[in-house]
């Protein structure tokens, strides 16, 4: 599918998410969850500080989806993130039925980027939503918003190496 200007206003507002994470001390991420007819339902950001490394926000919004919506309106929205689902919240996404997932910058960036860092591995594979969710329609990267996230992302690891 292709990229609309929906789409990438809803992006920038993932991307102030994560922005408002990484002020609040956090990990650089943000998502929102939208209904078919362009309502946001739910947005979060990443709470991985308060130690609970699956505060994710792609992992609150499948929990919070599988509490308040309809098989049908969870397979008619759309989520939009600031990073692509790491495995564990690419999981909760399909398992619940999501629909669409649309994100700025992809987990192979984030890999480049914290490498450039020095920064330490994480304890999970890197892998692309499609090699966890096969059937789940996905959209991403954006390029113009590769440069805020690497930014935030080397900004991250900077903060938490000092």
């Amino acid at each position: 599918m292709t990229i609309t200007d929906a789409d990438i206003r809803r992006l920038r507002r993932c991307v102030d998410l994560a922005q408002e994470a990484f002020d609040d001390g956090d990990e650089p991420f943000g998502s929102i969850l939208v209904a078919d007819d362009g309502t946001e339902l739910f947005a979060d950001r990443n709470r991985v500080s308060g130690g609970d490394a699956t505060a994710h926000p792609e992992f609150a919004i499948a929990r919070w989806a599988a509490t308040h919506l309809s098989s049908q309106e969870r397979t008619a929205s759309t989520v939009y993130t600031s990073g692509e689902h790491c495995p564990m919240c690419s999981a909760a996404h399909a398992w619940v039925g999501l629909g669409r997932i649309v994100y700025a910058s992809s987990s192979a960036q984030l890999q480049r980027w914290l490498a450039q860092c020095d920064a330490p591995p994480s304890p999970v594979a890197a892998l692309p939503i499609r090699d966890v969710a096969p059937n789940l329609e996905v959209d991403g990267p954006v390029a113009e918003f590769a440069p805020t996230m690497r930014e935030l992302h080397h900004a991250r690891v900077s903060r938490d190496a000092g």
